[in-house]
């Protein structure tokens, strides 16, 4: 079989102090399983230096794009730009805030032969308690709502076949993405399986995710989708 080529993306609001690590450690974890390879980094309307940042190391490297969103548009919007930004045979994305090791990538790499989806779950969550008691409060209203095949729909370690992720259509522009993506998928018949992956504190940057707007637009969009998909 050819060498499949892989594209790594990742959202950032506001991670000038993660933008360059998280970058470098995407390009070193590439090379680990392919030599056809991209980073995109998808600046969701950074106030702060993240996209100067992240366009610089574009110049340095040929390997690195930058997807640059003029105001901030949520999470979901970014994955979204990033899912169909991508050009290579499989799509990884992960979270621009270093709290996975990018290196177990060679633990999902061999079985996106058998599978279409291959997602990681967090061994042991590594975030403030109140932030664990409301994503496990939210994954399990979405996993009974949508009858989801995975454990640990939110979490941010997923690799794909490209012609998936095209062949789903999105909307979800905030919290949502990751229900949606595996609601589509289940719903289109992909396969999915799961592989554990180690979770790492925050060290520098803001979560955004308790913010009370971006909690109200995703319920909002949680019952538009069901709706829709019931």
């Amino acid at each position: 079989m050819p060498q499949r080529s892989l594209t790594i993306f990742f959202p950032c609001y506001n991670e000038e102090a993660n933008v360059e690590r998280s970058t470098r450690e995407a390009l070193a974890a590439a090379q680990l399983v392919t030599d056809d390879y991209e980073v995109i980094i998808v600046n969701d309307g950074s106030r702060d230096r993240t996209g100067e940042i992240a366009d610089r190391l574009a110049q340095e490297d040929p390997h690195v794009r930058v997807i640059h969103h003029p105001v901030n548009r949520g999470y979901g919007a970014a994955l979204i730009s990033g899912y169909r930004g991508g050009s290579k045979d499989t799509i990884f994305y992960t979270d621009g805030d270093l709290q996975f090791d990018l290196t177990e990538i060679t633990k999902l790499w061999p079985l996106i032969d058998q599978y279409d989806v291959v997602t990681g779950y967090r061994l042991k969550r590594n975030d403030p308690f109140i932030r664990k008691l409301n994503s496990r409060g939210w994954t399990t209203l979405t996993k009974a709502l949508f009858r989801l095949p995975v454990r640990d729909v939110n979490c941010a370690f997923k690799l794909f076949r490209r012609g998936v992720l095209a062949d789903i259509e999105l909307v979800s522009q905030g919290a949502l993405i990751d229900a949606e993506v595996f609601a589509r998928i289940k719903k289109a018949g992909y396969t999915v399986t799961e592989v554990g992956v180690h979770h790492y504190p925050r060290t520098a940057g803001t979560q955004t995710g308790a913010n009370p707007f971006v909690i109200l637009r995703a319920f909002k969009e949680l019952f538009k989708l069901w709706w829709k998909l019931r």
